[in-house]
């Protein structure tokens, strides 16, 4: 019954496809088969079919969280009455010029009970994200659950929001472990419930409730005041400087554009409440070289050479031949968790030291040859300033490991000075469909930046076997950072960085004298296959003591007492090791 009927939505949905007058051909680009395009036009039931047949194999399903699917749902301005249920590497957003312009009635929703490792919480709730629509939730609440790279931007929320799962307040159940909103509206408050750390930039809230470890807001109109540690929240009147992820949508006549949104300074609210658009300009999509999978590293590097911009479709791309970006201004825009993978060692992606490129949306994971690092944002030795058009990395993650046995030895790296880096989530798999191990996927650091006037809004890193964070620049600043130590450390001897035992996490290098960083947490749980191996880290933040080093409400926890951090920052801060899974908290350094 159930195939007879989604047979006679899939024609319900060719029919008016085949019935709709045919635009131009650059109004009209072939995105392929993973990404659904809807109208407010087409029949209800034909858009809610589609999206639960991308989630409904994912209930479960031993396989999904490492599996090939990728799919984008974008939706055409107008009105529509669906649920979305996001699985993973699923992106739901609106086609509009602001969020007001498509309405959902009914949800998007990431919540627990459909991970079949995980049930009971949203722990491994990754790789899924909504943008760019309004949502006037049925019930009241929109339920996002989440726990890194599943981004929550330009939302308009008519109604409350939850980031825990709404089995909340069972005892061991209902949490979640590390989410992001920007550029966002939320008309009846936020509801942390069992979230254990959060970031809101340049949003607007009707009040927040509950605090989990470590909440962080940016240039938040309604957020709570920094109150660290008890509740654990820390407060920015404004973010100094932020530019929001470029979109996909369709002007007034139907074509297909990319809007960038141009640079804010000490902002505050969203970029396009109250009537007014986001500041900034659109480009056609003519002017993209849209990806499909099979396009190689040199199909891609002629496309560029030739002036165009890139925009991935949703798949994955193995890539022979690192691509270089090179001309200011290009835009480089994955749809659904588009995923590149360097083929025999070769660094994904280079950035040259030019002025305003945008890279967005993708997810990097590492190749079975060791890669010297995936993504690299201008050359060794870099020194122009991009004050006024910098290069920005937002919603791009990385992954050592999980699908395949990969390795890299770096993750992101930035010599470029002024690069925004906005939401980052740089993983060495602790789990997987291939099974990792402390020599099976290799991977020494998540982010290394080497520019000055670096800044990290939003930066997610776990498990890396040495440092997590170097900072070698000078005028950086972090709002925001989630980390969690290596798990499979196999004995104290393989695990010093000379400075005691361990490795910080965040490591300001020697040689720095100004960075500012606020909202910061380290965890570890050092055990192998359920063993407690009793390995401490000596801190989890080592700075230089200089006078224009400071760092702002910090926290450690030992999850679940396995190991020990035995200082936050240099040899300042309470030990974890008596504390069992209760935080640790340092309000400044110095």
């Amino acid at each position: 019954m159930r195939a007879g009927l989604a047979a006679l939505l899939s024609a319900a949905v060719q029919a008016f496809a085949a019935d709709a007058p045919n635009p131009p051909p650059s109004d009209a680009p072939d995105f392929g088969p993973n990404v659904h395009v809807f109208d407010p036009a087409m029949p209800r039931q034909a858009i809610q079919a589609a999206l639960d047949r991308a989630f409904e194999p994912q209930l479960l399903s031993p396989d999904a969280e490492f599996g090939p699917q990728r799919a984008a749902f974008l939706f055409k301005p107008g009105r529509y009455d669906v649920t979305a249920r996001l699985g993973y590497y699923t992106s739901v957003q609106g086609l509009g010029r602001d969020p007001d312009a498509v309405r959902i009635t009914g949800n998007v929703v990431a919540d627990s009970g459909w991970n079949l490792h995980d049930r009971g919480n949203a722990l491994i709730n990754f790789w899924r994200s909504v943008e760019n629509l309004s949502v006037a939730p049925a019930g009241g609440t929109t339920t996002w659950a989440v726990s890194q790279a599943a981004p929550m931007r330009r939302m308009h929320i008519l109604g409350r929001l939850r980031v825990s799962p709404s089995n909340d307040g069972r005892p061991d159940q209902g949490y979640s472990s590390g989410g992001y909103l920007a550029d966002s509206v939320v008309d009846g408050g936020v509801d942390t419930g069992g979230q254990q750390q959060w970031y809101t930039r340049d949003s607007q809230v009707g009040g927040w409730r509950g605090g989990g470890w470590n909440t962080v807001f940016s240039g938040v109109a309604g957020a709570p005041a920094t109150s660290f540690p008890d509740p654990p929240v820390t407060t920015l009147a404004t973010t100094p400087r932020s530019r929001e992820k470029p979109w996909l949508y369709v002007d007034e006549a139907g074509r297909y554009r990319v809007f960038l949104p141009a640079l804010r300074r000490e902002a505050r609210g969203p970029s396009w409440h109250a009537g007014a658009p986001t500041p900034g300009g659109s480009i056609p999509l003519s002017r993209f070289h849209v990806a499909r999978p099979g396009d190689t590293g040199a199909s891609l590097n002629a496309a560029l050479a030739a002036g165009q911009d890139l925009l991935f479709t949703p798949g994955v791309y193995p890539i022979e031949q690192t691509i270089a970006v090179t001309r200011p201004g290009t835009v480089v825009l994955g749809l659904g968790y588009a995923t590149l993978q360097p083929v025999g060692g070769v660094t994904t992606m280079t950035v040259a030291d030019v002025d305003g490129v945008r890279i967005a949306g993708l997810l990097f994971d590492a190749g079975t040859a060791n890669s010297a690092a995936l993504l690299v944002v201008g050359p060794p030795g870099a020194r122009a300033r991009h004050a006024a058009d910098p290069t920005s990395v937002q919603d791009v993650f990385f992954r050592i490991g999980g699908a395949v046995a990969g390795r890299a030895t770096e993750s992101l790296v930035v010599n470029a000075g002024d690069t925004l880096v906005d939401h980052v989530w740089a993983w060495r798999a602790d789990h997987g469909s291939v099974k990792p191990g402390w020599t099976v996927n290799p991977a020494d650091t998540g982010l290394t930046v080497n520019g000055d006037h670096v800044l990290a809004t939003g930066l997610f890193v776990e498990h890396y076997r040495k440092h997590q964070v170097v900072w070698n620049g000078q005028d950086g600043r972090t709002i925001f950072f989630q980390n969690e130590m290596p798990y499979d450390v196999p004995d104290q001897a393989a695990w010093s960085s000379g400075r005691g035992d361990g490795w910080a996490a965040y490591k300001v290098g020697d040689g720095v004298r100004t960075h500012e960083a606020w909202g910061l947490g380290s965890y570890c749980f050092f055990t192998i296959a359920g063993r407690d191996t009793h390995i401490v880290a000596a801190r989890a933040f080592e700075v230089p003591d200089a006078p224009g080093v400071r760092l702002h409400g910090l926290v450690t926890v030992a999850l679940a007492g396995h190991g020990a951090i035995r200082s936050v920052v240099n040899d300042s801060g309470g030990s974890t090791r008596d504390a069992g899974a209760v935080a640790i908290d340092l309000v400044s350094y110095p």
